[in-house]
């Protein structure tokens, strides 16, 4: 994904790279960040120390992991840069990060940075409160076998998406052995993994007699690229506090 930004801002000309941050121990440590990316030397090395990295940002855009969350948060409350993000997996604490220091500078933090996402959750969220509880929801997700978090990321925004108009709803990961009827209440996310899957999502709203699909199927990663750029546009000049995709796309 990192590539995927540079690359792109190379290419439209619409932001700069200041700077480029990696673990300590990655293999890309010192190296030109234009050539890791492969378009060729731009003159901003990638570097571990965060100070180094974020010194003349704006906003600083992050697709790291969730090991790295409490660090970054830190280091971009000293700069005083806004964040957009949109690293998967994090935990209870992370989160509570982001809020402690969208109260020093904005923050958007996604799962997913495709407004294409976005679009297929509110057209969830308005499918489940127009069907209503006559309807079971179910969530399945489909990932490359490299992917180490499961539900995705995406999966769980959809799922609170459905679950804001239907709060009964209560989530569950796969069924085995005799589990008895489907509970009325009941939300399974699905994960299936294997090859080079992108990544598809599909809600299914199941009646009797007929269902719905909703389904979003990405098939290169610069949709993700192009969503965090325009996010980090957009969230520049912003008050401090914390934003989603779909106050962009309001």
């Amino acid at each position: 994904m990192g590539q995927a930004i540079v690359r792109l801002v190379q290419e439209k000309h619409e932001a700069q790279i200041v700077g480029a941050i990696a673990a300590p121990d990655a293999i890309e440590q010192g190296r030109d960040v234009g050539e890791v990316a492969g378009i060729g030397h731009i003159g901003v090395a990638v570097t571990h120390d965060h100070a180094v990295g974020l010194l003349g940002a704006d906003v600083v855009i992050d697709f790291s992991h969730a090991a790295a969350m409490q660090l970054l948060t830190r280091s971009v409350k000293r700069a005083r840069v806004a964040l957009v993000s949109g690293t998967t997996g994090i935990a209870a604490a992370d989160r509570a990060a982001l809020d402690d220091l969208a109260q020093t500078v904005p923050v958007l933090w996604s799962a997913n940075m495709s407004p294409g996402v976005e679009a297929v959750a509110q057209m969830a969220r308005l499918a489940a409160a127009t069907l209503g509880e006559e309807y079971d929801i179910e969530i399945v997700e489909t990932h490359h076998r490299q992917k180490v978090d499961a539900p995705s990321g995406t999966a769980l925004r959809l799922a609170d998406a459905v679950c804001e108009v239907r709060p009964d709803l209560v989530m569950k990961h796969g069924r085995e052995g005799r589990p008895g009827p489907r509970g009325k209440n009941e939300l399974a996310v699905i994960a299936l993994r294997g090859g080079d899957v992108i990544g598809d999502h599909t809600v299914h709203l199941l009646g009797l007699g007929e269902r719905i699909e909703i389904t979003h199927r990405a098939t290169q990663r610069d949709v993700f690229a192009r969503g965090a750029l325009r996010a980090a546009r957009w969230l520049i000049g912003k008050k401090p506090g914390r934003y989603a995709l779909r106050d962009l796309l309001a």
